[in-house]
């Protein structure tokens, strides 16, 4: 296994581009990181500047407490799985699971040996003798995941290997690389734009936005019901979370008449300030509360998704202004389309952020 560690790591490109912006994090052995972000949020450079394929413009990259910025890619114990597999079309399974070892003069019982247990763990057994072009997305991936397994190194690097699968194998692939993960123990950092790779398989998210910032960096548990801005609250969830922008007037959000005080440590401190009020959109209930806010809105559309129903609906303040919300709700309470839906939003699940700056105004609710 290995740990790593960032400091201040920058990546420049010749022309000024500016990809990656001080980026710092330490990553313990055997943790399994994602990074997420939209494209062009410096995730790839990250992971070609761990790889060694990219050179660090400033800043300090450490490997097992070496500092490692200027060790050849090959000296870094890394493997790494390419989006686009990288097989060799004219090598059996087998074949392309030896090549690395082969490469190294691996004696042949032991590549033997090597590549049968490796295509166990993988179920590729029944497929060595095959070429990657009879081989399913699926099953090209597991070899593209074994070539990197096989040469038992103590990092692995993902570039979003799953990106090219139907919804189905991306399912199933993501259980079995967890399950390698769990019996190998290697390292892995693991790029993907799909955010619910990244909350099923980390054991920490890094997400980042375009021009290369860390936005925030936790388990899914903390990024999910802890945001610490508006990025990462809109960027984590599907459907994602939704935003109501006012300002804040006698401790209530001026138009829509939300008494603030249950969700801000000082209120005071906010007064006249532009604010988005925000909630998700499974956090909605029906019925009254008296720890929770009740909203009105027009049902514009909704689609049923079998255990759940989306409600796109608008919500309308004192002057007129309507904002557009998406609520999760039971399928036998699906409102009817033009009708007007009456719901809660517990205290608990309401979030306040800093319009200006968009991060979050802190309180003291512990959310479930």
């Amino acid at each position: 296994m290995a740990q790593l560690k960032f400091v201040d790591v920058n990546k420049v490109y010749p022309n000024g581009y500016h990809a990656v912006h001080d980026f710092n994090m330490e990553i313990k052995d055997g943790e399994f990181i994602c990074l997420v972000g939209d494209s062009g949020c410096g995730k790839s450079t990250t992971l070609r500047m761990i790889a060694g394929l990219e050179d660090i413009t400033s800043g300090e990259f450490y490997i097992d407490g070496v500092l490692s910025n200027q060790k050849s890619s090959r000296d870094r114990g890394i493997a790494m799985v390419f989006q686009s597999y990288a097989l060799y079309p004219h090598l059996t399974v087998y074949e392309n699971l030896a090549f690395g070892l082969t490469l190294e003069g691996i004696d042949a019982d032991v590549i033997e040996e090597k590549v049968q247990a490796t295509a166990k763990i993988l179920g590729l057994t029944d497929y060595l003798e095959r070429f990657p072009r009879q081989l399913s997305g699926g099953q090209c991936q597991r070899v593209a995941v074994g070539r990197a397994l096989i040469r038992k190194v103590n990092i692995f690097l993902m570039d979003e290997p799953l990106s090219n699968l139907d919804a189905k194998q991306r399912v199933t692939m993501r259980s079995e690389i967890k399950q390698i993960h769990r019996s190998v123990g290697a390292t892995t950092i693991y790029v993907t734009h799909d955010q619910t790779e990244a909350m099923t398989m980390s054991d920490r998210i890094v997400v980042m936005k375009s021009g290369g910032y860390v936005q925030q960096i936790g388990t899914p548990f903390e990024l999910y019901f802890y945001p610490q801005n508006l990025f990462v609250a809109g960027f984590i969830g599907e459907p994602p979370m939704n935003f109501i922008r006012g300002v804040v007037e006698d401790g209530k959000l001026k138009g829509y008449g939300y008494d603030l005080k249950p969700i801000v440590k000082n209120v005071k401190a906010i007064e006249g300030k532009e604010v988005v009020f925000a909630f998700r959109p499974e956090a909605v209930k029906l019925g009254k509360s008296k720890t929770a806010y009740t909203l009105n809105s027009v049902v514009e559309l909704t689609e049923l998704l079998g255990d759940t129903t989306n409600v796109y609906a608008t919500v309308e303040n004192e002057d007129g202004a309507k904002t557009n919300v998406i609520l999760k709700v039971n399928p036998h309470d699906t409102p009817k389309m033009g009708s007007n839906f009456r719901f809660i939003v517990p205290y608990k699940s309401a979030y306040l952020f800093d319009s200006e700056t968009e991060q979050i105004i802190e309180n003291d609710i512990v959310r479930k």
